[in-house]
């Protein structure tokens, strides 16, 4: 489907994103501040429930530039590019293997050092598929429908296959910036650096995993989605703003190195 872009950089699209999610998200950083009060018997259910809505950012700035750049019918045509499963069974198989194996070996490796044991955030493993869709259509994939659906094929013609995503990576990351700034959200227990390195990492994992998968846009949802539940049932995040998090920076060192040799490995026609 065209988007009617042509080559002018999609500002539309990246302020109606940012507005909507920042705006969304200024209340819990302004209570966090004790600029405004919010009361403390709603605020841990009204939190994810914001950063939720917030993150539909994405989605609200390509339904606005479809429709003001296409017009009438642009968004439902947009939504059927989402329809497909058959991505094939080695998408499937990479999807979880690639983002899997960080997440169980930054989780596991740091017992190997005297690290305690770190309990699963999921009650069992038969919880994870389940979580996995909640994640993807509520718990962060659901921003692929703007990122990876509409921006990334924007910015890959424009700067090529190893130049975009890292554009893209970093975009991503300044995006997620409010969260930070807001009391319960796991940003506050993360370094913005080592975000960003991650952020890097998965737009070279799943642009590959889309073009892998024949350029089906779902694709984008899944992997998005497994990778965040994958950081529930193998935890790499300890919720507490005085610990070293080692098995972050594990994981996030995992992704980016995984991700420079997925693009190094198609900019060689390997993959």
């Amino acid at each position: 489907m065209k988007n009617n872009m042509n080559d002018k950089f999609p500002i539309r699209f990246f302020v109606v994103t940012i507005l909507w999610s920042w705006l969304f998200f200024l209340p819990l950083i302004l209570n966090g501040y004790g600029i405004i009060s919010i009361n403390n018997d709603i605020l841990p259910i009204l939190t994810p429930i914001i950063i939720i809505i917030g993150a539909f950012g994405p989605t609200i700035g390509v339904c606005y530039s479809l429709y003001t750049l296409n017009g009438k019918g642009a968004i439902k045509e947009y939504f059927k590019l989402f329809l497909s499963l058959k991505f094939g069974w080695k998408v499937w198989l990479s999807i979880f293997l690639i983002l899997g194996i960080p997440a169980f070996l930054a989780w596991i490796i740091p017992e190997f050092f005297g690290q305690d044991r770190f309990s699963s955030y999921l009650p069992n493993f038969f919880v994870f598929p389940i979580y996995i869709i909640f994640c993807m259509f509520l718990g962060g994939g659901q921003e692929e429908i703007g990122w990876r659906g509409y921006i990334m094929p924007y910015l890959e013609k424009r700067y090529g296959i190893i130049v975009s995503p890292f554009i893209f990576g970093i975009i991503w990351a300044i995006w997620h910036i409010p969260l930070w700034f807001i009391p319960g959200s796991t940003q506050v227990y993360m370094n913005f650096f080592g975000f960003t390195l991650l952020t890097i990492g998965y737009s070279y994992i799943f642009e590959w995993i889309i073009k892998m998968s024949g350029k089906r846009l779902l694709s984008g949802l899944v992997s998005h989605g497994t990778a965040n539940a994958f950081s529930a049932l193998f935890p790499f995040l300890v919720m507490d703003s005085n610990a070293i998090q080692i098995r972050f920076w594990i994981y996030c060192i995992f992704i980016f190195i995984i991700g420079i040799i997925i693009v190094v490995l198609r900019s060689y026609k390997k993959i």
